[in-house]
């Protein structure tokens, strides 16, 4: 099922530069959703990093497939690592539910671990399944990771217009 952790020293030190030490932990976060069985495709630049791309990025961006069984598996996994909303202004520490996780928008969330960009969809017609066919499996580290394509997170980098990674 689930396809997601690169190799730590793929993740990591990649990764040492922008966070500080102690406080980010993607290589913890994406082994953790493959190992509670999440299925989902990295995207944005951590894949482009993982990919072999020389960006930085403050958080991991995943689009996870949208089945009742893999958002259970999802939302017990980020509810058992404090995941709230990072942007709520009043500070709340909203936490993530089955049905945002069952919807179309983006949850940017704060965890234990680190930051995670929920994606339910890249854009509209654009989930899991419709981008399965443009991944990449990486299987050179202790756990799998499945990241978008290099040449699809370029169209889709040119379709928003920022000027950011890949």
């Amino acid at each position: 099922p689930g396809t997601v952790c690169a190799s730590p020293q793929r993740v990591s030190t990649r990764w040492r530069g922008s966070v500080a030490p102690g406080e980010e932990r993607p290589d913890a976060i994406l082994e953790g959703l493959h190992r509670a069985g999440v299925e989902l495709i990295v995207v944005g630049g951590t894949a482009a990093m993982l990919l072999g791309v020389p960006v930085m990025t403050e958080d991991i961006d995943i689009v996870h497939r949208r089945t009742e069984e893999n958002v259970g598996r999802l939302l017990d996994w980020l509810l058992a690592h404090g995941a709230y909303h990072r942007f709520d202004l009043a500070n709340r520490r909203l936490l993530p539910t089955k049905q945002h996780l069952l919807g179309r928008g983006h949850i940017n969330l704060q965890t234990d671990l680190g930051k995670l960009d929920v994606l339910c969809e890249l854009s509209e017609g654009e989930g899991y399944d419709e981008l399965l066919a443009d991944t990449e499996l990486l299987e050179d580290g202790p756990v799998p990771v499945r990241v978008l394509s290099l040449p699809r997170l370029i169209r889709v980098k040119q379709r928003t217009g920022r000027p950011k990674a890949a």
